[in-house]
């Protein structure tokens, strides 16, 4: 009998609003409150059950790892964590190959690693069987990866990759609550004429720009940025609501403005220079995506002068890329494995 593969994808994430609000210890103490939506590059995980009991995991960004099953939980070290993490966690002992790539580099602020764990977790489930909510999906997802195994960042990016679509996102000490935009489909097609993504061609290690905002929130240095952002998102929320496109790129780059004073990493000289540019050759305004640094870059433009930006962008050595909104979560099915 041909036996069966599982595999699943998970969405990656735009964050429009409210980003950094959901990094504790901000989001326990006073509440975070964000703003993201889905695009279609996804994160993959495919699982091959095998005789045997021992797992062969093929990332195409981490490389090649294989290891036994019958010696209790495996060691975190740094090396395929996130694959350890969900196998610990449903006690995995029967053999399997794994495979897993994704559309964005490690690092390029889309909420990859994240992203990651979901598809990884919603492979897992299909195959035996475990029936997992959007809202327990994305706990455990949160859990294994920030405190167990102690990656730095907030909490949006494994709900967003769950629950898919155009999310406002309450972070507080007792829970998180998702409220999906009901948006007309006229608004999400003009907001997707309008919109641009571009990758700026540099990851970047998003811990060292977490640690430093948490310890400016802690200092008290930019706990007003951090406020402003928390009521941003909520404007920009009422904003997509109302179907005014415009009113949400000004709120973008008022929120850009919010986001670099959360710590000195957030930008730099490469960033700027193409934030301008794009601003000159008619964005509305832009942002960063994820913890900044580097990586993706996004930007509501004027609509007939999208192209102009593009080409600007270009011009300064960022690629432009091709993507649309998606509305669905994390998925799975099931592959003949011949």
């Amino acid at each position: 009998m041909t036996g069966w593969a599982y595999r699943a994808r998970a969405p990656l994430r735009i964050g429009l609003a409210g980003g950094g609000t959901d990094v504790d210890p901000y989001a326990s103490e006073k509440g975070g409150l964000v703003l993201n939506a889905t695009i279609d590059k996804y994160a993959y995980c495919t699982v091959a059950p095998r005789d045997g009991n021992s797992m062969s995991v093929v990332s195409l960004d981490y490389g090649n790892y294989v290891a036994p099953l019958d010696g209790g939980p495996l060691p975190y070290d740094g090396n395929m964590d996130l694959i350890k993490a969900v196998t610990n966690h449903f006690n995995i002992t029967e053999g399997f190959d794994m495979f897993i790539h994704s559309d964005a580099p490690p690092g390029s602020g889309l909420g990859g690693s994240s992203t990651v764990i979901v598809s990884i977790i919603t492979a897992i489930a299909a195959w035996k069987g475990i029936d997992l909510g959007k809202y327990e999906k994305s706990h455990l997802a949160y859990v294994l990866e920030r405190e167990k195994i102690g990656l730095k960042g907030g909490k949006q990016d494994q709900y967003a990759a769950a629950f898919g679509g155009f999310n406002l996102m309450e972070f507080t000490a007792d829970g998180t609550r998702v409220r999906p935009l009901g948006l007309d489909p006229d608004v999400v097609n003009e907001l997707q004429y309008c919109s641009l993504l571009c990758y700026t061609g540099d990851t970047r290690e998003s811990a060292g720009i977490i640690e430093s905002q948490v310890k400016g929130f802690k200092e008290g240095s930019n706990e007003e940025a951090l406020d402003e952002t928390k009521r941003i998102a909520g404007e920009m929320a009422a904003a997509l609501e109302g179907g005014s496109i415009r009113e949400v790129g000004e709120i973008l780059d008022e929120g850009w403005a919010q986001k670099k004073r959360f710590s000195p990493k957030v930008t730099n000289r490469a960033i700027d220079r193409i934030y301008d540019a794009a601003k000159a050759a008619g964005a509305i305004g832009g942002k960063v995506s994820g913890a900044g640094g580097g990586g993706f870059m996004y930007f509501i433009c004027e609509y007939d002068k999208r192209h102009m930006v593009g080409k600007e962008l270009i011009k300064r050595g960022a690629r432009t890329t091709n993507f649309m909104f998606e509305a669905n979560g994390a998925v799975s099915w099931r592959a003949r494995d011949d």
